[in-house]
């Protein structure tokens, strides 16, 4: 009810999920937040500026699969981390929630020599990695053995179209309690179509366009720093100094850019 599609538009969504219709438990389109997000990751070329990973430093190969298992049991717990989108042949992009979906985890093996960490991250870097948003879970898992330290490295990656700060942190507290043996303690998850209906049913997209209009309207500039309008761009371009000054010429120079307007 929270998006109109055709019958055939229905049939093509349920064909881009393994399992075909026993496998879709929801369709409902993008909140306001998310639809900014993915036209990013659709302007993003080879680059995908929304693509977010952690580094974890693991003991063991054990511990390691138990982190997965653990995360696996909040990926079934939240319908959010279980959701793809499909926006191919439909008059707006929707994302569908799977019933079932595995967490990928890929092994590798890491360079010897250096910081293996940080070619971890190099290797999976978002200026020239893209997550396929058309297959859930949005988030995968890269692990390998990090012999000179002697230990194992698991890298997450999640797209921000399913995530922020406040609900990673709510993911680790939940993996955190799976890991502990206190799984079955966790309250009842919320649908996230609870989130989507209030975004989407609440406020027409009129309301919100009359409502910036009044707020934005009479801005006729862009405020750009240093005159920087690739907004899209991924950093690689832009130049970075840093020089301390103590707190007296800080306040002074900020008093001095003030009355400058």
């Amino acid at each position: 009810p929270l998006v109109d599609l055709t019958e055939e538009q229905i049939a093509r969504v349920v064909a881009s999920v393994p399992g075909g219709a026993g496998n879709v438990q929801d369709i409902y389109p993008l909140a306001p937040l998310q639809e900014g997000i993915f036209f990013h990751h659709l302007m993003g070329g080879e680059a995908d500026p929304y693509l977010v990973s952690y580094v974890l430093p693991i003991s063991t190969r054990d511990e390691v699969d138990r982190f997965v298992a653990a995360l696996q049991a909040v990926v079934d717990r939240h319908d959010i981390l279980r959701t793809s989108v499909v926006w191919e042949g439909l008059p707006q992009p929707v994302q569908v929630v799977w019933r079932r979906t595995e967490l990928p985890v890929q092994e590798v093996t890491l360079d010897g020599s250096g910081d293996a960490a940080a070619h971890l991250l190099e290797r999976y870097n978002p200026r020239r990695y893209r997550m396929d948003l058309g297959a859930a879970p949005l988030l995968r898992v890269v692990t390998g053995y990090d012999e000179p330290n002697e230990r194992w490295l698991l890298l997450v990656l999640m797209h921000h179209i399913i995530d922020d700060n406040t609900s990673v942190g709510a993911l680790v507290s939940e993996v955190d309690a799976h890991l502990a043996g206190r799984g079955d303690a966790l309250p009842e998850a919320v649908p996230y179509r609870n989130v989507v209906a209030q975004a989407v049913l609440g406020t027409s997209r009129a309301e919100h366009e009359e409502f910036f209009t009044g707020l934005l309207g009479d801005v006729d500039e862009p405020t750009a720093p240093y005159g920087i309008l690739d907004v899209r761009g991924d950093g690689t371009g832009i130049a970075e100094a840093r020089v301390e000054v103590d707190a007296a010429l800080a306040g002074a120079v900020r008093e001095q850019a003030r009355r400058a307007g």
